[in-house]
């Protein structure tokens, strides 16, 4: 199969054309990155410029995968100037308005058919449905719409779920917030990138939820100090005093990843059903703390965070608690 990634240089479109080429594909990356970066041939564009699909515009390729984070130009661009049989757009499960059913027959934003930075994610989940609407548009029901839910694992920069498995296989006293009850999910980006291959070579088409399996914080806590082995004493802090103590949820500076105070947990039970009657599989929490460790300490434990607490900060809020 002749497969062309749009992206391709990092974390997920980097996972995904790894996949392909794992496989014996003949996998093209078309992105700004760099060579170093792309584990394929890469065609260095522009999507920016309303002319940057210029170097592929006259390819043609057996499927497409498209990784464009918060752009409906660019998604519409593509679609309608790249050729090729099968198209697969990831999106997020961001895209709905309402929490009803969990399935992707609830309601989404309206579209906005704009482009967003990373700094500014105001429309973000608005900007994917526009650019979901952009795939259907031209390739109908027989696009592949992929509704990520959060994406963790080996290349992933937001250090939501890293800091876990790095944290508590360490020693000590280890903050963590009150809400055991609290469902948590990911999904590990080999998973995903392993079903969209899987959705290329079969020509999937359809709207699917890929969030993960929800598990209680409480659970995922303990079952990653059991398997990374470490002696990290968990020491559970009211949500309401760590908000005091300016501790962010989710993610970023002074945060306690995966944390959502009060239970509002985007995505937690979204119908994944379909998606894994199409054959989406997920590895085990174990084996994903595992992999996460071991990138960790390739990255170095001590190394400064986007998310979770430093050794400083948690002292602080220990005092404090």
């Amino acid at each position: 199969m002749r497969l062309l990634v749009l992206g391709g240089t990092v974390f997920l479109g980097h996972a995904i054309a790894a996949e392909a080429v794992r496989r014996g594909h003949d996998v093209t990356c078309a992105a700004r990155g760099s060579t170093n970066d792309a584990p394929a041939q890469l065609i260095k564009l522009d999507r920016d410029d309303p002319d940057g699909l210029a170097p592929v515009r006259g390819e043609r390729f057996d499927a497409v995968v498209d990784v464009a984070k918060i752009s409906y130009p660019h998604v519409r661009r593509a679609v309608e100037q790249v050729k090729t049989d099968h198209w697969t757009f990831v999106s997020s499960i961001s895209v709905y308005s309402e929490f009803r059913t969990g399935a992707v027959s609830d309601p989404v934003f309206e579209p906005v058919l704009g482009q967003g930075t990373a700094g500014d994610m105001e429309n973000y989940g608005a900007i994917k449905v526009a650019s979901e609407n952009a795939a259907r548009d031209v390739f109908g029901e027989s696009a592949f719409i992929v509704r990520a839910g959060l994406i963790t694992g080996r290349g992933d920069l937001s250090d939501r779920f890293g800091y876990w498995p790095a944290r508590l296989s360490g020693t000590g006293q280890a903050v963590v917030p009150d809400a055991f009850d609290q469902p948590t999910f990911h999904i590990d980006v080999a998973d995903l990138a392993e079903w969209i291959i899987d959705g290329a070579e079969q020509r999937i088409g359809g709207t699917f939820n890929a969030a993960g399996l929800p598990i209680p914080f409480g659970e995922l806590l303990s079952r990653v100090k059991a398997v990374v082995g470490g002696d990290a004493e968990l020491v559970p802090v009211a949500e309401q005093r760590l908000l005091d103590l300016e501790v962010n949820p989710w993610f970023g500076p002074r945060s306690l990843p995966l944390w959502l105070p009060g239970g509002d947990i985007i995505g937690a039970n979204w119908d994944v059903r379909p998606a894994i009657d199409a054959g989406l599989t997920f590895q085990t929490l174990e084996q994903a703390a595992l992999n996460a460790l071991e990138h960790e300490r390739a990255l170095g434990l001590a190394r400064s965070r986007r998310a979770g607490l430093t050794p400083t900060e948690e002292a602080e809020i220990l005092n404090r608690r």
